[in-house]
């Protein structure tokens, strides 16, 4: 069977990418050097410092399986070894309405060169990455963005958002429940296997959210090598009254040189199996003592913390857009969720050469499962890919994409069908 990481680079832009006298061809993770020149051309291309030896082999030596490294190369170049643009895929599984997942094919580590900009290099590397995730069998593709105005000439569209969340803990008093378990003080090695187990546990909870290990996994915990802030995160581990792991906090405190009483708490990761280990770790860090404000990164939409404190106000939000999506294979990605309410709807998709054309209906039985086929029918309403993509998840309303352009038709018959009672999130950057 064909894997990911042996399948062949995709021949349309490899020929196009040619006709510069440039090679794309994938690179090896098992061959040191090969690797490392890759992982430096994508430390680059995010400008990053130079790695050290040691951090670009613990890359390497802990490479997940399926992960699928491409190189666009250069011979003319001064370096011609190492790449000049980059990207880095693999298959993931993606939660979407009805605590159900589908296979997503990850896009990561997209870069170009400033040597190498503004010659098509990127549109190649992208349509070769969906050509890829179609013959792969994937029905989406997904990545979060350095730039959010780069995606959607690829047909991705933001689907779920995500908050920063700043708490002015002196202005605050607890009034949400009564936690009945215990918070203990853990080293990130003993969370390394039971923190996973709460993230795997939570992770059909949220459309949005995917499964992710290896280096993903080390980085939340600070044990990625060359990892510089390590040493300042502290890590917490919730338990209920029964003595059984329901949740973990990853945070670092930062010190006002003029005032000890005005540390700061960065929070990086909450993650909680039950509402009491949400309210027992939340509790925590605002009731923590010497301590101000609480910055939170990379928070739900639906956050229900400023319910649990007295003072609305003393919570700042500010949201923006993180996972993007982009619909490949229509009849495979609908089927794979489930539905607000019986019925059909006929949703016509517009996708200019792209594989989500043509006209679908979604038939939803009274489970809220789906059959989705091409049909003839007159649409109830119209949809660019872009919406589709923003539409899937459930993260944003069908009146809201109606009054942008990108829908057209019954969009309250689109919003009573795809509509989800829980806003879609991704806790983590990929």
């Amino acid at each position: 069977m064909t894997t990911s990481t042996d399948f062949p680079i995709d021949e349309t832009s490899r020929a196009r990418l040619a006709e510069q006298s440039l090679t794309m061809r994938l690179v090896d993770p098992s061959d040191p050097d090969d690797h490392a020149a890759w992982f430096h051309a994508e430390t680059r291309g995010f400008l990053g410092p130079t790695p050290p030896d040691e951090q670009v082999e613990a890359r390497r030596t802990g490479f997940v399986a399926g992960r699928r490294l491409v190189g666009v190369l250069d011979a003319t170049a001064a370096d011609p070894a190492t790449p000049v643009a980059t990207t880095t895929c693999w298959p993931t599984d993606l939660t979407v309405p009805g605590r159900r997942s589908v296979p997503a094919w990850a896009v990561s580590g997209v870069t170009v060169a400033p040597t190498h900009r503004r010659r098509g290099i990127a549109r190649a590397l992208l349509d070769a990455e969906l050509r890829t995730a179609i013959a792969l069998g994937c029905p989406v593709a997904v990545l979060t963005v350095s730039e959010s105005t780069i995606y959607r000439r690829f047909g991705f569209a933001p689907a779920a958002l995500a908050r920063d969340v700043t708490v002015l803990t002196r202005r605050v008093r607890w009034t949400g429940p009564t936690p009945t378990g215990r918070v203990h003080f853990v080293s990130p090695e003993q969370l390394r296997e039971v923190g996973h187990r709460i993230v795997e546990r939570v992770r059909l909870e949220s459309p949005g959210q995917i499964s992710y290990e290896g280096h993903l996994w080390d980085r939340q915990l600070g044990l990625a090598v060359g990892d510089s802030n390590a040493m300042n995160l502290r890590f917490v581990r919730y338990d209920d009254a029964d003595g059984t792991p329901q949740g973990f906090a990853v945070y670092q405190l930062k010190e006002d040189p003029s005032d000890f009483v005005e540390h700061d708490v960065t929070l990086h990761a909450l993650v909680a199996t039950t509402t009491d280990a949400y309210a027992g770790l939340w509790r925590f860090l605002l009731e923590m003592d010497l301590v101000t404000k609480v910055s939170a990164h990379l928070r739900p939409v639906d956050e229900p913390l400023r319910w649990m404190i007295d003072d609305f106000r003393a919570v700042r939000v500010n949201e923006f857009d993180h996972l993007w999506v982009r619909v490949l294979d229509v009849p495979a990605a609908l089927t794979a969720r489930t539905y607000a309410s019986p019925g059909q709807l006929v949703l016509a998709v517009d996708d200019p050469d792209g594989p989500a054309a043509g006209t679908w209906a979604i038939d939803v039985d009274e489970r809220g499962e789906a059959t989705v086929e091409a049909t003839h029918e007159p649409a109830d309403a119209s949809a660019t890919a872009t919406a589709l993509g923003s539409l899937y998840l459930g993260g944003v309303s069908a009146a809201t994409l109606a009054a942008t352009g990108t829908l057209t038709g019954d969009a309250a018959r689109v919003d009573a069908t795809f509509r989800s009672t829980v806003a879609p999130y991704l806790s983590i950057w990929f």
